[in-house]
């Protein structure tokens, strides 16, 4: 048994309005208005949320590192390590890692090496 069902004809062209603009809607979002998708706002929020600890954290580390005996001949010896390896180097001296935060942030300690190395 077949059944015949008629549908209005102006259906057709207001599914298609329907469609075209769920489209553009999306386009117009995720392109200028904003909108990302949960992957990206995971990321951004990981990103923030580094940026904020090592912001806390590196002006602390460099306070220990100024506190330390000879401080000036330290201070001097990091000068003479090149620049992209400064951070690994007060990463073992463990000044940029805290009481309680393991494991090692890195970027800790390169914000803090960059923070000495202009003073």
């Amino acid at each position: 048994m077949a059944m015949n069902l008629k549908m209005p004809s102006e259906t057709k062209p207001f599914v298609w309005g329907a469609v075209v603009g769920a489209v553009a809607t999306m386009i117009v979002g995720f392109g200028f208005g904003g909108w990302v998708t949960g992957g990206t706002s995971t990321r951004r929020t990981a990103d923030a949320s580094n940026a904020a600890i090592v912001a806390a954290l590196a002006p602390i580390c460099v306070n220990r590192f100024k506190m330390q005996d000879n401080a000036a001949a330290k201070l001097a010896d990091l000068a003479k390590v090149s620049s992209w390896e400064r951070g690994s180097v007060i990463e073992k001296t463990g000044f940029a890692t805290m009481v309680g935060n393991e494991p090692r942030n890195g970027d800790v300690a390169r914000a803090c090496a960059e923070i000495l190395s202009q003073s």
